[in-house]
């Protein structure tokens, strides 16, 4: 069940990267939902390991929903160094 929340936080996280960061991304919507889940994932992951948000107890907060948009922001980063204009 936690990871359900993790998906649907991943796809408000990514509306929300995409706001935060605008631009003519390759792939269009159905791309930036799959890095806002890709987003939301890392962060959980990296949120975990630096003890920024506890894998026990609440599954959706304010602090996993800024931890999930930092995870897309650094996935749409990577993907724009990879896959940009060239």
């Amino acid at each position: 069940m936690e990871w359900i929340v993790t998906i649907v936080l991943g796809l408000i996280a990514g509306i929300i990267g995409k706001f935060i960061m605008p631009g003519k991304d390759p792939g269009g919507l159905i791309i930036t939902v799959l890095l806002g889940i890709g987003g939301a994932c890392l962060g959980k992951f990296l949120g975990e390991k630096l003890g920024i948000i506890s894998s026990a107890g609440k599954s959706f907060d304010l602090i996993s929903l800024g931890v999930s948009v930092a995870g897309v922001i650094i996935i749409l980063l990577i993907y724009r160094i990879i896959f940009g204009k060239k």
